[in-house]
């Protein structure tokens, strides 16, 4: 049994982590913190964990997280750079779900979120927390940068591709879509039930700040399995849309062919071994809901009048496999407990 403490815990993220949590028999929830809610019980602002929840928001400066043997920050960006040091300092594990430690040129952070990083130290050692890619050095880790929500999609679909080495690597594109839970529990004008409801658009087309982190996984993905050269990334169009539904990401991904392989197969094998990766039958069509409130990714290729162009469909829950669920993945890999314990949840539907 673990102490688990959450800094953050008032947004989707954070709530979802309290969903899993409640029930996964190795972890004793010890701490959540907010501190506009302090005194506040869980609860009472989520009924949903009524019965499995009880305890109140604490003030972060005064909550037993330097007890707790691993720490959550479902936090907004910047957060955990400031508190993650002091808790790695008293021997407590550290995952983080915001961005602050997912990128490893730190110029290249600051430039796309718009702020100085307070611990550039600590992203050396930070461990990229795809456990399909790094389930070895999540292990073993102090500090995890769990993946976005776009990038798990997107690399989870790209990756087997990455590795055999057969597809154009300056052309790939991802059209990826989210519902918008992903833009966080807030209040923003372009998030209002009357602004997204029955309306459909892309965004972030110039530039998304999800792009190097993406960039970064499949370059290196690359690199390991062909040499490419240092230096060199990656070329990818990554255009991500906002879609009238709350949960759920659909990435379709294109690549160019380079080398003739069997690509179902290909993924087949890629994927067999990995609990929260299910490759469908060829010719199928993932949905969102196929995944949702569940840990899973579902992948299908397929090769369009057989011509020199495959498309890959992903489909994840962006609040489960691409943010909590994954998160407590990587604590079950960290403590050595079986990698599925707590989030064998079937999807829901409809």
């Amino acid at each position: 049994m673990i102490k688990v403490g959450i800094v953050g815990g008032t947004g989707y993220t954070g709530v979802e982590l309290l969903r899993l949590l409640a029930r996964h028999p190795q972890v004793a929830l010890t701490a959540i913190t907010s501190r506009g809610e302090a005194g506040t019980a869980v609860a009472d602002m989520f009924p949903s964990l009524r019965g499995a929840v009880d305890l109140c928001f604490r003030d972060p400066k005064e909550a037993p997280l330097n007890s707790c043997d691993v720490v959550f920050f479902a936090t907004p960006n910047g957060i955990a750079m400031q508190q993650a040091a002091a808790l790695l300092d008293a021997g407590v594990r550290v995952i983080d779900l915001a961005a602050d430690f997912r990128i490893k040129d730190v110029a290249l952070w600051e430039k796309w979120y718009g702020m100085s990083h307070a611990s550039p130290d600590l992203i050396a050692e930070a461990v990229y927390g795809l456990p399909e890619i790094n389930r070895e050095q999540v292990r073993n880790a102090r500090l995890i940068a769990n993946p976005g929500c776009y990038p798990t999609a997107t690399q989870l679909g790209f990756l087997p591709l990455m590795e055999a080495g057969c597809v154009d690597l300056d052309t790939l594109i991802a059209d990826v879509k989210s519902g918008v839970s992903g833009g966080g529990r807030k209040a923003e004008t372009h998030i209002l039930f009357s602004e997204a409801a029955d309306n459909f658009k892309a965004y972030g087309v110039a530039g998304h700040r999800h792009l190097p982190e993406i960039r970064q996984g499949l370059t290196m993905a690359a690199r390991r399995a062909a040499g490419l050269a240092a230096g060199r990334e990656v070329g990818l169009t990554f255009v991500p849309h906002l879609t009238p539904m709350i949960r759920g990401i659909h990435a379709t991904l294109y690549a160019r062919i380079t080398r003739e392989e069997n690509f179902q197969a290909l993924f087949e094998t890629r994927y067999a071994k990995e609990a929260f990766v299910d490759v469908l039958p060829a010719g199928s069509h993932p949905d969102t809901r196929s995944v949702r409130a569940a840990n899973m990714c579902r992948l299908a290729v397929h090769r369009p009048q057989g011509g020199d162009t495959l498309v890959i469909l992903s489909v994840i829950d962006n609040l489960v496999k691409g943010a909590a669920g994954q998160a407590v993945q990587n604590m079950n890999i960290m403590f050595g407990f079986d990698e599925c314990l707590g989030l064998s949840q079937v999807p829901v539907l409809p």
